[in-house]
């Protein structure tokens, strides 16, 4: 907040909330103010996911005006919003027809498999959904269904992964949640440029499937999809978020169980045959659920990075398990200070396109031409296994004490030896890492 116009900046977070809470769902929307939901599906040629959800609301004014008064009736139509309960969804995909019911917080799940083949010449595939009586309306929801082309899987989170939004922090966090908008929700510098590369894979023309997870709430769905477009992040095919069940009776948050292992395993279940890169945070979880996930798949996880936002000493301890457990399975960690810490090694092993530093760093100038950059570091040795015993000797947690206390540097985290050739061919031909800076290894 702006020491300078206080009087301002409390008028412009007042908004903020204001916006964001009554920010109505326009979608299809049928009498009596039913509106019917779908968010964006997944799936592979086989069998595809969409969630949606069903509710009630008092139906907008077509003339209403703008300004304080009109974002205050929003609001009130947000807070006095009814899940639609038991209510019938019908769902057409390539020849296949399932009918589906709300639950009782409206939501809807379609899982099926389709009669006919989807067409290969489309990622997006639309997904016909009629709700029935008493109020029938009808919508189409988004699959995506990643081509032939595709090498890798990226499952990313987005709190302080994409988008700062002090997760670490849970003052900061309700802050941006809850007052900052679309616009200034600020996006890590050089993430949107990462993001498209990985996207467009080592050849341009992939399509990787990119897959968001977030115990966000699905009230900010449309908040975070306006956040992708403007700055150009990749639109993945689902975000996995959570229901809060903020109303009148219930104005407290419910308590969340963290669901993301139990996604991502359902992702590699699917996408059987693709290798997998996991991208995370420092701040949270995101450590312990990624160890879990490459004991229980080894070979499955191609790369794991983690934006480094904590300097707790048990965040580090969580980070070294991770460590040791992915370069085991002989597969990468990078511990990364920015973006383009993540692209640096992201080239040199062929996830993305020649040129993708020079993009992202040029990016990350751009939208923060102050911030200096970090050495990378290493803490590699010949096998898998003396890497994970360095790193268990202590190797990774002393390169992170010795770097500046506002400037920890980056650090990658992998065995000498070449990886087995994957079902992609991913490393089939490692290059080897281009000089990123100022090496070190303790010895």
């Amino acid at each position: 907040m702006s020491l300078n116009h206080p009087g301002r900046s409390l008028a412009q977070a007042a908004s903020g909330i204001l916006r964001l809470f009554g920010r109505p769902v326009r979608r299809a929307q049928g009498e009596h103010g039913v509106v019917l939901a779908p968010y964006r599906g997944y799936g592979s040629r086989s069998e595809v996911f969409l969630i949606g959800r069903v509710f009630r609301q008092s139906q907008a004014d077509p003339a209403r005006e703008h300004g304080l008064r009109s974002e205050l009736r929003d609001v009130g139509r947000r807070l006095s919003r009814h899940s639609v309960a038991g209510a019938t969804v019908t769902a057409h995909f390539y020849g296949t027809t399932v009918k589906v019911v709300t639950d009782p917080d409206g939501y809807f799940r379609v899982h099926l498999r389709p009669e006919a083949a989807p067409s290969p010449d489309l990622t997006w595939h639309a997904m016909d959904l009629v709700l029935e009586g008493p109020t029938p309306v009808e919508a189409q929801g988004q699959i995506y269904i990643p081509p032939s082309a595709a090498r890798f899987v990226v499952i990313s989170d987005i709190d302080d992964t994409i988008m700062l939004t002090g997760v670490a922090n849970k003052l900061g966090m309700l802050w941006r949640l809850f007052v900052a908008d679309a616009q200034s929700r600020v996006a890590f510098p050089g993430v949107a440029a990462l993001y498209r590369a990985l996207h467009a894979g080592h050849s341009g023309n992939e399509s990787n499937p990119m897959l968001y997870v977030s115990r966000a709430p699905w009230g900010i769905y449309e908040v975070l999809e306006e956040f992708f477009r403007l700055h150009g992040i990749p639109v993945g095919p689902v975000l996995f978020l959570r229901e809060w069940g903020v109303s009148w009776k219930s104005p407290l948050p419910r308590k969340a169980v963290d669901h993301k292992q139990e996604l991502i395993r359902n992702m590699l279940e699917l996408y059987k045959d693709l290798p997998f890169v996991l991208i995370g945070d420092s701040g949270q979880h995101d450590p312990e659920v990624y160890r879990q996930l490459v004991n229980e798949h080894p070979g499955r996880v191609r790369a794991v990075y983690i934006r480094n936002v904590s300097r707790d000493r048990h965040r580090i301890a969580q980070i070294e398990e991770l460590a040791a457990a992915v370069v085991t399975a002989g597969s990468s960690l990078v511990l990364a200070a920015d973006s383009v810490a993540m692209a640096e090694h992201a080239e040199g092993v062929g996830l993305v396109a020649p040129g993708t530093v020079g993009a992202v760093a040029d990016e990350r100038v751009a939208q923060d031409e102050l911030a200096a950059r970090t050495e990378t570091r290493e803490v590699k040795r010949g096998t898998p296994e003396q890497t994970a015993a360095a790193v268990e000797g202590g190797h990774l947690q002393d390169m992170l004490a010795s770097g500046p206390e506002d400037a920890p540097p980056s650090v990658v985290v992998e065995p000498k030896e070449p990886r087995a050739a994957d079902p992609q061919g991913l490393g089939d031909e490692k290059p080897e890492l281009q000089d990123i800076g100022a090496r070190h290894e303790r010895q």
